[in-house]
């Protein structure tokens, strides 16, 4: 299945994959770009935003729990999100933490909250719709997913 083919499937699990790995990467980026502000909340809203990003490197590309050398406490507590509605739930919490930052100062990070939030939503409806969790071949396949899960 081409990544064409997997956005045509309207499978929102796929959806919200695909926007997890979107938010890997505007997490990474912008908690180091906001960590170099003045106001204090706002370096730890970073730190979080930050240490949000690598926790959604191993949630949506569980292939890296094998690869990595974790703890077991850690690989437990990461191989919670196989539903959907817990995805739905952590990538809720941590837009939610982000939005929380508003309240301290408005930086880059509302967007980090945005698209967390847009991918807790994808991942809402496809626990709503009864659509199981698929996930993205092209970042690992079903196959290496149900591997290691």
């Amino acid at each position: 299945m081409t990544i064409q083919e997997e956005f045509r499937s309207r499978n929102f699990s796929i959806y919200g994959q695909w926007l997890g790995i979107l938010c890997m990467f505007l997490c990474i980026a912008l908690g180091i770009a906001n960590f170099f502000h003045i106001h204090p909340l706002t370096i730890i809203f970073s730190i979080i935003c930050l240490v949000s990003g690598l926790v959604i490197i191993f949630i949506e590309v569980p292939l890296l729990l094998r690869i990595c050398p974790t703890s077991s406490t850690f690989d437990n507590f990461i191989r919670r999100f196989t539903t959907n509605y817990m995805r739905a739930a952590i990538y809720g919490i941590m837009s939610l933490v982000q939005w929380l930052s508003i309240i301290v100062q408005r930086t880059s990070l509302i967007a980090a909250a945005v698209f967390l939030l847009l991918t807790s939503i994808c991942y809402a409806i496809a626990g709503l719709k009864g659509q199981g969790f698929v996930g993205s071949k092209t970042l690992g396949g079903q196959g290496v997913a149900q591997m290691i899960v």
